[in-house]
């Protein structure tokens, strides 16, 4: 056992060089398949470590779960890769909970400590599958992305908490009532939606991240069910890795987690602010012939991408519109805000896929001062992350968030397919400034039109 103890070592390594190469689009895809050699390793360890297997059922297994995977990773598109991520961490949850469910079935004594670690992986298990669905149907539009909320509902959380307190400490007494298991179950599941569904959609990639990290500490527990430690350190490495980055989140928004968890963005917004949502916005409509003037006469030029873009799927035309500019001796820099997209490194992923070089992409504190002596920014189906409303209107949810300076710019070019308001449900300001101009349309039709446009000057 302890020759497999050393490989479960390696396997580890590998997941922590496998995470640290991830922190960078230059080595990402290097870091991704090296933290895939590490789950390999542990997976063979595994199989040989334990046995009497049936491997006939295990081969099944494999084969059809790398169908499934192999059908997702083709077919899923960049902008549903959040959706993606939300149904892997459900995936994640479960697993972990029903193992631990099908050791704590097991017959036989088992011990306090497992069945503790059962219990905790269970109810984060569970927790982590049906929030995580919730989330999933919130950004697939199955589910409002608006916070569905109802009366005394933080009570009822509480309530329901401290429910699952005392069915964990009555499976510890009487492990063979199997009435406390179901409940833990049932109840963990419950839980788990009613924590997710106060949650507005601009939230949500904070949310993705928390159930990434809830998945982690799922597996983690289940490796103590096992005692195998190459399921406790992948997991705590997951659990730690996905709480760094909620952090992270939760700075680029300016907002506590707890804030994200019991606030319910949007619902404040509605009560409160409902005059100043329904004032009308005057705005300047371009085309983009009258755009490519303007971009002609510029000599720095800042591309704010957005949702919109990997809607539209426009990362290449940006990236060519941008290569003309720069043939004509003009500066071109990208401006990448921590929490545009709908998930974290969801723009850097984007522009890196159009072969756009990695120093022209730019953090939120590096570019803002260059706005200031930008000639044009180019906004390109962003909304929450460049309103300056959350620099002053102390009623808008999104106040106190870091934003993008484009509105200081000499001249913001907006981009965008309507008048729709993003995902904190508020109307961006930005639009009615003297020196902004919309450009409406998709986003990849408008830069190959604009790119003929800039051709022809």
């Amino acid at each position: 056992m302890n020759y497999f103890n050393i490989f479960y070592v390696i396997a580890s390594i590998l997941f922590i060089l496998g995470i640290k190469n991830l922190s960078h689009p230059k080595t990402a895809r290097r870091g991704n398949f090296i933290a895939a050699m590490g789950m390999l390793i542990a997976i063979i360890v595994t199989l040989l470590a334990y046995g009497q297997l049936d491997y006939k059922l295990i081969i099944i297994g494999i084969v059809i779960g790398s169908i499934i995977g192999t059908f997702f990773a083709l077919k899923v598109e960049m902008t549903q890769m959040p959706q993606m991520v939300a149904i892997f961490n459900g995936f994640g949850g479960s697993a972990s909970a029903l193992v631990a469910a099908a050791e704590f079935l097991k017959s036989g004594d088992i011990s306090t400590f497992t069945i503790s670690t059962i219990i905790i992986s269970i109810f984060v298990g569970t927790l982590t599958f049906s929030g995580s669905f919730i989330a999933f149907g919130k950004l697939q539009g199955f589910v409002s992305g608006q916070p569905i909320i109802f009366p005394a509902q933080q009570l009822i959380n509480a309530v329901l908490a401290i429910v699952l307190l005392v069915l964990g400490y009555l499976i510890i007494l009487s492990p063979i009532e199997m009435n406390y298991f179901y409940g833990l179950i049932i109840i963990s599941a419950v839980l788990g939606i009613t924590l997710t569904i106060p949650i507005g959609g601009a939230d949500m990639p904070v949310v993705i991240s928390l159930l990434n990290s809830y998945s982690g500490i799922a597996a983690a527990a289940t490796g103590f069910v096992l005692m195998n430690n190459a399921l406790i350190i992948s997991g705590a490495l997951v659990g730690a890795s996905g709480l760094i980055l909620t952090n992270i989140m939760c700075k680029g928004m300016n907002r506590s987690l707890a804030n994200v968890i019991f606030g319910a963005v949007g619902i404040e917004q509605e009560t409160t602010d409902s005059d100043s949502n329904q004032k009308q916005v005057l705005i300047k409509s371009y085309s983009t012939e009258e755009a490519a003037m303007i971009f002609d006469a510029a000599e720095k030029v800042i591309v704010v991408p957005g949702y919109g873009l990997a809607v539209a799927q426009a990362q290449h035309a940006v990236r060519e519109v941008a290569e003309f500019l720069e043939s004509k001796g003009k500066e071109v820099l990208y401006a990448i805000h921590p929490v545009a997209g709908r998930m974290p490194g969801h723009m850097n992923v984007l522009l890196a896929e159009a072969n756009i070089s990695y120093d022209q992409l730019k953090d939120l504190d590096e570019i803002n001062p260059d706005f200031e002596d930008c000639d044009v920014a180019l906004v390109l189906g962003a909304n929450d992350v460049v309103n300056p409303a959350a620099r002053h209107d102390t009623s808008s949810p999104i106040y106190g968030m870091p934003i993008l300076d484009v509105d200081k710019s000499r001249t913001v070019i907006i981009n965008k397919r309507t008048m729709n308001t993003g995902f904190a449900g508020i109307q961006n300001e930005l639009f009615g400034f003297d020196n902004s101009i919309m450009v409406f349309g998709d986003a990849k039709d408008m830069l190959q039109q604009l790119l003929k446009d800039l051709k022809e000057l």
